[in-house]
């Protein structure tokens, strides 16, 4: 199944690294002000969300929802449920940090909201790729110069780095207490990072 993917308002440098994420095939969601990068992008919306607080709507012959601007949920938000509504099990989410830091900190948090429905999700940007790893392993390429692990929640406990500069067993952090940051890939191999309890949010920098 193709991807559903969330086009939210923050600034875009690098358009052809977030565009090597996307496929013609993907359902494109693009939330309010995230339409100002309909002509970079040049993937056509397959639905419009918003309350148009920061963008004018463009009233095009697509299925657009108008929401109250008075709400709960942030725009982004309501496109991820909408997303996981009509049935899409993986998530790219582009356009979504930078500029406001409450909006950047909602949007990684809608990470785990996304991770704990079961869903596959990963957040890009022209500096990082960022995701929601657990107890099932991830594996990391020796492309990226750095990855890091944050908490962003209670505690991740039974944490193992293999095939990397900072090796790790039996490890443990808080969202007191962070030190997994910068870690490095050993040349020619793949890291594989999991936890036993608990998640982390996996940072790959591609800089």
């Amino acid at each position: 199944m193709s991807n559903c993917v969330i086009i939210g308002g923050a600034d875009i440098n690098n358009y052809e690294r977030v565009k090597s994420f996307l496929h013609r095939d993907d359902y494109f969601i693009y939330c309010d002000s995230g339409l100002k990068h309909l002509d970079n992008l040049g993937f056509k919306p397959s639905l419009i969300v918003g309350d148009f607080d920061s963008h004018e709507n463009p009233n095009m012959d697509i299925e657009t929802i108008v929401l109250p601007r008075a709400k709960d949920d942030t725009d982004t938000v309501y496109a991820a449920r909408e997303g996981i509504k009509r049935g899409f099990e993986s998530f790219v989410l582009i356009g979504v940090t930078g500029g406001r830091i409450d909006h950047t900190l909602g949007n990684i948090y809608l990470l785990l909201y996304l991770y704990d429905n079961g869903k596959k999700a990963v957040m890009i940007d022209e500096y990082s790729e960022l995701s929601i790893i657990g107890t099932e392993p991830e594996h990391i390429s020796d492309k990226y110069p750095y990855f890091s692990l944050v908490n962003i929640e209670g505690t991740a406990k039974g944490i193992t780095i293999e095939n990397a500069k900072f090796p790790l067993t039996d490890g443990e952090i808080t969202t007191r207490y962070q030190y997994g940051f910068s870690n490095e890939v050993l040349p020619g191999k793949k890291a594989k990072v999991y936890t036993k309890e608990g998640t982390l949010l996996l940072i790959k920098d591609i800089i």
